[in-house]
């Protein structure tokens, strides 16, 4: 539910490797959320291949920190935070609060109380957080103010797709966006080790 591709200035993957390796790792979809663009989602959409769904999403740095919209079918425009969130509803897409507790990241979006009615989701674990613990302040976030949720690799490298995402049960009717919106999916994850912070951190230098 969060992956970059080449289209993000810390990414590398090429929109249709990153299908095929979350295909050879038994995923049924995946959302590229490249950074301020759906660019990736729309290139990755011309492989998607049969029974495999590719969200289109977008990982927006506000003015509040970064925010993810899924479902999506045009960029958001906006960098002001609540102006980001009315651009994602207006397209009937998901509005995603990532990584919102890590400290560690300086464009994180820490909600407050009087955001939660404008929020869908909270990412309850991101594989790049490199503390459990902000993952943890994530869920109890959740809980308290009764909001959806789910999680996402992070991915930036072809090693790191799959390592962490959501689950639909059996008796789900296939509506993806629906079962996230109902709170119809489980979550699964596993770290991702700090170097990928580093090698992230040097490619979107070398772009600059």
């Amino acid at each position: 539910m969060h992956v970059h591709s080449k289209y993000s200035r810390d990414g590398v993957l090429e929109p249709e490797t990153i299908i095929k390796t979350a295909m050879m790792r038994g995923l049924g979809g995946v959302a590229i959320t490249d950074h301020d663009t759906i660019m990736g989602a729309l290139s990755a959409k011309k492989h998607e291949p049969r029974d495999f769904e590719v969200i289109t999403g977008s990982e927006i740095k506000t003015d509040r920190g970064e925010i993810i919209g899924l479902f999506l079918e045009k960029d958001i425009v906006s960098r002001k935070a609540y102006e980001v969130i009315k651009e994602i509803k207006e397209q009937e897409g998901i509005v995603v609060v990532p990584h919102p507790f890590d400290r560690l990241r300086k464009t994180r979006f820490t909600p407050k109380d009087e955001d939660v009615r404008l929020i869908d989701c909270i990412e309850v674990f991101n594989s790049r957080c490199l503390f459990q613990k902000y993952n943890e302040e994530a869920m109890r976030f959740a809980a308290k103010h009764a909001l959806k949720t789910i999680a996402g690799s992070d991915a930036h490298f072809e090693y790191e797709v799959g390592k962490a995402g959501i689950e639909l049960s059996s008796e789900d009717d296939g509506d993806l966006k629906k079962a996230i919106l109902e709170g119809k999916v489980g979550i699964f994850g596993d770290k991702s080790p700090i170097v990928n912070h580093v090698f992230s951190r040097i490619l979107e230098l070398l772009r600059k």
